[in-house]
């Protein structure tokens, strides 16, 4: 059996409040070498001030925060942590090479220049201003600004807000390469199939608590039931009253159901559709296991 792997960051009992809001709940993490851990949850979660801890941006109420097993705070800490947040701002009037140069002078073991425009996908705009890149552009000099001291922990908060699919999936690639290579992530996104593809875990916020956490195969485990996909000539309302349908919504000719258990439903649908087709039936994804963690669990407060 391999040892279990070497813990790289840890909070223990973590609370913070802004005033009568309370932002983080006793928060217990732990970030270990060489994995990538998806942090999600609804807006107001509590996941920014989360990160904001990790980094040493801001202080507990209560509880410890620890990064290579010191405060984070500490100037030795922030050269081996990487960062690309959503606030961040840079300068527009600089090259992206120029700007890539400048991050990286910061750093004692930074990355080369032309390795980090290769592995971000900078080199066919290297030469141009910042302030001349379109969205999805800025989000990858962004990228590469957050590699370029060759951190062993990353922060990637929403990395692909904005890309279009080839190139998040581009960018999927390059995060995988920096896990497989023993970097430490933490990812919070949105896109919960982006966190279904790279996470080897993930933690689920809501109200500043967490209410799930494990690998995407387990946080789906809690779902409840089965997905059914079909066209049929029935209505939204004739499918809506069979009996163990949760929930139904139309996509054109398309219907997707939620279900406590597909057989009754896929039988009573054929009995009453001769014309069924295009069937499919799955288990339920992580968007139906987030939906139900975050809908289930409340908390006295807010975030």
């Amino acid at each position: 059996m391999a040892p279990p792997a070497a813990s790289v960051a840890c909070t223990r009992g973590l609370t913070k409040t802004y005033g009568s809001i309370t932002a983080l709940r006793n928060v217990e993490l732990e970030l270990r070498r060489g994995e990538l851990l998806g942090l999600l949850g609804p807006n107001g979660a509590g996941k920014t001030t989360l990160v904001r801890m990790l980094l040493g941006l801001a202080s507990p109420d209560s509880g410890s925060v620890r990064v290579f097993g010191a405060d984070p705070r500490d100037d030795a800490m922030r050269y081996r942590v990487g960062a690309m947040l959503q606030v961040a701002r840079v300068p527009e009037t600089l090259k992206v090479r120029e700007h890539i140069d400048l991050f990286s002078s910061y750093y004692p073991a930074p990355l080369p220049v032309a390795a980090t425009l290769r592995l971000a996908g900078l080199e066919e705009f290297a030469e141009r201003r910042f302030g001349e890149l379109s969205g999805g552009q800025r989000q990858r000099v962004l990228f590469g600004i957050s590699i370029c001291g060759n951190p062993d922990l990353l922060f990637l908060d929403e990395p692909t807000a904005g890309l279009d699919v080839e190139a998040r999936r581009l960018m999927w690639m390059q995060i995988r390469a920096l896990v497989a290579g023993g970097k430490t992530v933490l990812l919070t996104t949105h896109y919960l199939n982006e966190a279904d593809a790279l996470a080897d875990r993930i933690l689920v916020l809501q109200h500043g608590g967490i209410v799930a956490q494990g690998t995407p195969a387990e946080i789906k485990s809690r779902a409840i039931g089965k997905q059914v996909r079909c066209s049929s000539r029935l209505s939204l309302a004739e499918i809506r009253s069979i009996p163990g349908v949760m929930s139904v919504t139309a996509d054109r000719e398309k219907f997707e159901l939620q279900v406590q258990a597909a057989e009754p439903v896929v039988r009573e649908l054929l009995h009453r559709d001769s014309w069924l087709s295009d069937l499919e039936v799955t288990n339920a994804g992580l968007e139906e296991a987030f939906l139900a963690l975050t809908q289930t669990h409340h908390y006295n407060g807010s975030n």
